[in-house]
């Protein structure tokens, strides 16, 4: 029996799922495994760590793997795209190909087929393919400059958000969140890391900024669904490149942002479908992974 290997690798997270040519047999999560955002002694600790998770709970030894495709932002630089599949290789045996997040995003929400799929992780891209296999692509370029909605974008814009309310005299528990989420007592401390060199990792502030919305912070909620507007409009550019304006297209949601914020995800839709009512929004959040656990398959066929 072939046994395959699907990784989706992010920034912040590793999903990785096990299976033979038609069931997945075991998964496993970890740590990001972005080698550029990480490094290679960290990204080969969390691919170890998922792949030796999902090939126990799967029953497969690592080296029964005959073919393994990985998903991960930066992929179509080579020495990123070498550098990942060396340290695969040094976990399991077989064919090993890098590809970009967005293809295998493609792959699990579309199969071969037309469609539009936005990602917001740590990072956010928009990617799109109609019906005569011409492609788009919108935002992600970068938290510099770019990265609207992501988890990145969404934590720096809470700590403007709450220090904008401060400033009014009005408290938050955003900025209670805050503070606690970084391990800092005082404003000035915030001040101090937020201007950090390097500068702190917002996107840890993401799973806070949720919780606060949910307990119903209106700066927070603010905060997310302005996100949900921003991945919303990377979609339209998309589909404005791709479809004229009475064709129908096909929209998929992926990655953590998305699956942890109805905010986001609500926004998001009544952001497109204001603009498009013939588009279709697919409402619940794509796994990426499976679609490197597909393309793993169909690449040996």
């Amino acid at each position: 029996m072939a046994i395959y290997l699907g990784i989706d690798g992010g920034g912040t997270k590793t999903a990785v799922s096990v299976g033979d040519e038609s069931c997945v047999l075991g998964r496993g999560v970890s740590g990001g495994s972005n080698v550029v955002r990480l490094g290679e002694e960290k990204a080969l600790a969390s691919l170890r760590e998922a792949v030796l998770s999902a090939c126990e709970a799967a029953n497969v030894k690592p080296d029964q793997v005959v073919r393994t495709c990985m998903g991960v932002a930066g992929a179509s630089v080579p020495e990123f795209r070498m550098s990942l599949q060396r340290l695969i290789s040094s976990i399991v045996p077989g064919e090993v190909q890098v590809m970009g997040d967005n293809v295998i995003a493609m792959e699990a929400a579309f199969d071969a087929g037309p469609g539009v799929i936005v990602i917001s992780g740590t990072g956010s891209i928009c990617f799109g393919r109609n019906e005569r296999g011409e492609t788009a692509r919108a935002g992600g370029w970068g938290h510099a400059i770019s990265d609207e909605g992501s988890g990145h974008w969404i934590g720096k814009q809470a700590v403007i958000a709450a220090m904008r309310a401060h400033d009014r005299g009005r408290e938050t528990r955003l900025m209670q969140d805050i503070l606690r989420g970084w391990g800092i007592a005082t404003m000035q401390d915030l001040v101090r890391v937020a201007n950090g060199t390097p500068p702190p990792d917002f996107s840890k502030l993401f799973p806070l900024v949720a919780e606060a919305a949910e307990a119903e912070d209106a700066v927070a909620g603010e905060v997310l669904k302005r996100a949900g507007s921003e991945l919303g409009e990377l979609a339209l550019i998309v589909i404005s490149r791709l479809w004229n304006e009475n064709e129908p297209a096909k929209v998929a949601m992926v990655g953590g942002a998305f699956a942890n914020s109805r905010h986001v995800r609500d926004a998001f839709a009544w952001q497109i479908l204001h603009a498009r009512r013939n588009a279709e929004v697919n409402l619940s959040v794509v796994e990426p992974v499976a679609g490197a656990l597909a393309l793993a398959r169909k690449n040996g066929k």
